[in-house]
């Protein structure tokens, strides 16, 4: 089979944009004890970008069925890394940093969605689980990096360090992009007068039962991705590592988590060409539930066993969204695609905005005496928070299985 060039630079740009999106998270134990937020406080900053990232694929989403994904697509990713490049310089405090992130999220999140319609124009169904599974898992590397040179940079020169780092990797997926897409041809599908917003999104059920277990999904994922470097930076302080080696370590081991995401978005995005969507959706979601409650309480064990429940939780959680992406792409039409993917994203990143804000908030209270620290000694209800969501998952896979997916 021959090497496909073209999906190789849509996923390296796609890689190196999306470095950013950790590097917040990656130094949030160090944040939270320089800038003086509490749980709840530091989790409002990784909602704005939540929040933004959501406006941001309803809007440009929306725009695509009119004006095309590409150009779309092109615009996200350069005026995102260009806003990167400002919150480097920029963010050194609370609301500096909440303002900025949120402003590189409105103009980096129209790249996810316009990439996935670019993806679906190009691939047949029967191959398209493995290109966006590929796509996805672009995004996953993109996190190892973040968490990888943040584990380097936060020891060496702090949290500035990190954030230039990020800055200068997002800088270069504008050109490699540029590049890549430089013959592709722009397409906008023409709209039936007979078609309507109602008739082919809302009152589709197989298009509904996508969008809502990828809500769920998104609860769970984006608030295990806000708090899982602080975790396991709690989790070496319990075992006696100091503050800012147990962050950059923790940094690194978050970084192997989304590995094991990167593996599962490319692995389970092809099996579902295979096997189903419905089956593969619901293993995934079970699994990754049963996770959420229970890698919280795990906090005290030996670290091996931690490291394997985390890889084990990330690749759950993560497997299942390519699946959803491509298995939405084959129950609506093409003219309204993107406003499908809008409505998805404003309902999936806005609950991923609200879940790391509960999860600080339960965090407070679950450990009174540790607010503003950076050690929390005890996580495991937080957790619980991330994989309710998930029985609502696992019934829309069953109700996809009963309409053959």
């Amino acid at each position: 089979m021959k090497f496909d060039w073209w999906l190789t630079g849509i996923c390296a740009g796609r890689a190196l944009s999306q470095t950013v999106t950790m590097v917040y998270a990656a130094a949030l134990p160090v944040l939270q004890q320089e800038w003086g937020m509490s749980a709840a406080k530091a989790g409002t900053i990784s909602s704005g970008y939540q929040i933004g990232y959501a406006v941001s694929l309803l809007v440009i989403s929306s725009l695509a069925d009119k004006m095309g994904a590409k150009l779309l697509f092109l615009a996200s990713t350069l005026s995102g890394a260009a806003l990167t490049i400002v919150f480097a310089f920029l963010a050194r405090d609370y609301v500096s940093a909440l303002i900025l992130y949120t402003l590189v999220a409105l103009a980096i999140g129209g790249s996810y969605t316009t990439g996935l319609i670019i993806l679906s124009e190009r691939y047949a169904p029967e191959r398209r689980g493995m290109a966006t599974g590929f796509y996805i898992a672009s995004s996953s590397l993109g996190y190892f990096l973040s968490l990888v040179l943040s584990g380097i940079a936060i020891p060496l020169g702090g949290y500035t360090f990190s954030f230039l780092l990020t800055a200068g990797a997002t800088a270069l997926s504008g050109m490699v992009l540029c590049i890549t897409l430089s013959r592709t041809k722009e397409t906008v599908a023409a709209k039936d007068k007979q078609q309507s917003f109602r008739k082919e999104v809302l009152g589709n059920k197989p298009a509904m039962l996508f969008i809502g277990a990828y809500t769920a999904h998104c609860w769970e994922l984006l608030g295990l991705w806000a708090w899982a470097p602080a975790f396991m930076t709690a989790c070496l302080m319990a075992q006696g590592a100091e503050g800012l080696r147990a962050a950059g370590m923790g940094a690194y081991v978050t970084a192997g988590f989304h590995l094991s995401g990167l593996v599962a978005s490319f692995s389970m995005g092809s099996l579902s060409d295979r096997l189903g969507r419905a089956r593969v959706i619901l293993s995934l979601a079970g699994i990754s539930t049963l996770c959420s409650f229970v890698f919280g309480w795990t906090i005290g064990l030996p670290f091996s066993v931690i490291v394997a429940i985390g890889i084990i939780y990330n690749f759950s959680s993560l497997g299942d969204s390519p699946v959803l992406s491509a298995g939405l792409t084959e129950v609506v039409a093409p003219s309204y695609l993107g406003v499908a993917f809008g409505l998805r994203s404003l309902l999936g990143f806005g609950a991923g905005a609200i879940s790391p804000v509960v999860f600080g908030a339960i965090l407070d209270w679950t450990n009174p005496h540790g607010t503003g620290h950076l050690y929390y000694a005890h996580w495991g209800w937080a957790f619980v928070s991330l994989g309710l969501p998930g029985f609502g998952a696992v019934w829309a896979a069953r109700q996809l299985r009963r309409t053959s997916f």
